[in-house]
């Protein structure tokens, strides 16, 4: 088997159990944070200047909300059920704050399964100190063929600040 790391193996309908787990992690960078308000339009201040975000209730600049909803469709795509799944549906609370170099985790469990090959999701997202950032569910249509590829490799993107 190659390694698990350049490749990606789904998780069929028919393989998933209700309780299954699986994890996704991910650290929030600086040209990660500037990168998302750029291809999101979400160009909101208290993202972008620490000035004007210094005054806000958050003390700091703090990431997008839908960074973190963003690791949730990561997880689904890439994990479980992983390629092949469509994205149906998704609810998001958001309960603190997720700041620069906060490492999160995204825990997906299978809720139920429900008829044509649907699948409801709890999601879980935790930072590095186990606080929980945002929780939800989402609903997906689980792939019902095996698939294992390789991984896309994607350009390395960084911000010039100079």
């Amino acid at each position: 088997m190659s390694d698990t790391l350049d490749t990606l193996e789904n998780i069929t309908y028919d393989e998933l159990n209700e309780g299954d787990t699986a994890t996704f992690t991910r650290t929030l960078t600086e040209d990660e944070l500037v990168l998302f308000a750029a291809v999101s339009g979400d160009v909101n201040p208290v993202h972008l200047d620490s000035e004007f975000a210094a005054e806000s209730m958050f003390k700091e600049r703090i990431a997008h909300g839908m960074w973190s909803g963003s690791l949730i469709s990561a997880a689904l795509a890439t994990v479980m059920p992983g390629p092949g799944t469509i994205y149906l549906e998704q609810s998001l609370a958001f309960k603190r704050p997720v700041k620069l170099d906060d490492t999160l985790t995204v825990t997906l469990t299978v809720a139920s399964k429900l008829p044509k090959n649907r699948v409801v999701m709890k999601c879980d997202v935790r930072n590095q100190s186990g606080s929980q950032v945002v929780s939800g569910e989402a609903t997906v249509i689980a792939p019902t063929e095996k698939i294992s590829l390789q991984k896309p490799s994607l350009p390395k993107i960084t911000i010039d600040n100079g």
